[in-house]
């Protein structure tokens, strides 16, 4: 069956480059399906969408954005429109890759769009942005960025090599077949750190050997949020919420939070999930230097030359603790609370730098204090880390799972 690459970009202004690539990525045996969100003068060929249909997706009406006069309500209006439209076209069996190219401007647009679509789907964005920091485009997508080099404005000796390599990257990736092997597995999340990894190796093993396939996320923020979006988009089975340290960085302000809403994806989803509070002892920040000033005091530890870890006290582990219970209350599924009761990290054990069992009992005192009847609250007398942690959190995972 062929594949249909959706292209998307303003016609007015880029109309010669896209039909250049168009037809490259028609040549190579893949179909092409243009949508336009252009909005000052007319397209340089005709679309198979129109921009007026765009507009009208996001809320507006074309003719009332035609003047550019108002450049920001135009760029919301259309982002907003080509995300419906694109997400409609993938829902209907009729995109199997998008490609987009443009300024900083069309980037927004065009990746407004593609952050709608599932992870996996194949997205290329070339871009005059594309050597820089692209997270904000990127989202939690897996958004693959071509440096433009020189701007989207003609077909000359560089642009016409990016423009084709864009094509023939587009086009390879929708025919590319998924390995038979590496698929039909249910899909489990599982959070991690590196204070965390020696229970969290030993946790996915006993769920692979299950039958499962474990997705594990670096607690970054950015790991964080994506997850999080996996489990939206309804790909994930159940959920092994280890490493909750991005609460800290949310709490006290640290480099790595991944919003307020970390852990509710789970919940909302109701799928089955062991929420641990897994390295809340810490709060990160880059090179010591950058430490901000009210925390200079405080209990640091330089986990390597780039990043700086803060010991969170009594009061940071109260927030946290009402903020699993918080997460575990709102759930439509299983969830069961699991607390190490010799520490949440490697670095908080007994004898160890963060070991501090006076603000790690004011966290799972909090979380107890807050939930919910019914919410099963179990604690163990080991370490995250320890062997006998690892296999329980995978047992009652197992056990929520055959329960669901």
């Amino acid at each position: 069956m062929t594949k249909t690459v959706v292209i998307v970009g303003a016609l007015d202004t880029k109309g010669q480059e896209f039909a250049f690539v168009k037809a490259l990525i028609e040549a190579a045996g893949v179909k092409t399906l243009v949508v336009d969100f252009g909005v000052l003068g007319a397209p340089a060929f005709e679309p198979d969408i129109q921009r007026e249909v765009v507009a009208a997706a996001g809320g507006g009406h074309w003719a009332d954005l035609a003047s550019g006069e108002h450049k920001d309500e135009a760029m919301k209006v259309m982002a907003r429109g080509l995300a419906a439209v694109v997400r409609q076209l993938y829902d209907e069996g009729r995109l199997d890759g998008i490609l987009g190219m443009g300024g900083s401007g069309g980037t927004s647009i065009a990746t407004t769009a593609m952050r709608a679509l599932p992870v996996g789907v194949p997205k290329v964005m070339v871009s005059t942005v594309g050597g820089g920091d692209v997270s904000a485009y990127a989202g939690t997508k897996d958004i693959t960025f071509m440096p433009s080099i020189v701007d989207v404005a003609g077909i000359n000796s560089i642009s016409r090599r990016i423009y084709a390599n864009a094509a023939g990257a587009i086009a390879g990736m929708v025919q590319m077949a998924v390995p038979v092997e590496t698929a039909g597995k249910p899909l489990i999340t599982a959070s991690m750190f590196g204070n965390t990894t020696r229970c969290v190796d030993r946790a996915r093993a006993a769920l692979e050997a299950a039958g499962y396939e474990v997705l594990v996320f670096h607690a970054t923020g950015t790991g964080g949020r994506t997850m999080e979006s996996l489990i939206a988009d309804g790909y994930i089975v159940a959920s092994l919420d280890i490493t909750t340290t991005e609460l800290a960085d949310e709490v006290c302000g640290g480099v790595l939070s991944a919003g307020p809403e970390r852990m509710l994806a789970a919940a909302r989803a109701g799928i089955p999930t062991v929420l641990v509070p897994g390295c809340v002892d810490m709060c990160n920040f880059w090179a010591v230097e950058t430490v901000p000033e009210k925390y200079r005091q405080r209990l640091l530890y330089q986990w390597n030359p780039n990043v700086t870890l803060m010991r969170t006290n009594v009061e940071e582990n109260i927030q946290m603790g009402r903020m699993i219970a918080h997460a575990a209350n709102e759930s439509q599924g299983p969830v069961v609370v699991l607390i190490p009761l010799r520490g949440v990290s490697m670095l908080d054990s007994p004898g160890g730098m963060f070991w501090d069992p006076e603000a790690d009992g004011a966290c799972f005192r909090a979380i107890k204090e807050n939930l919910r009847p019914g919410i099963p609250y179990l604690e163990l007398e080991a370490n995250i880390n320890d062997p006998e942690f690892a296999d329980r959190a995978a047992a009652l995972l197992l056990e929520l799972l055959k329960k669901a």
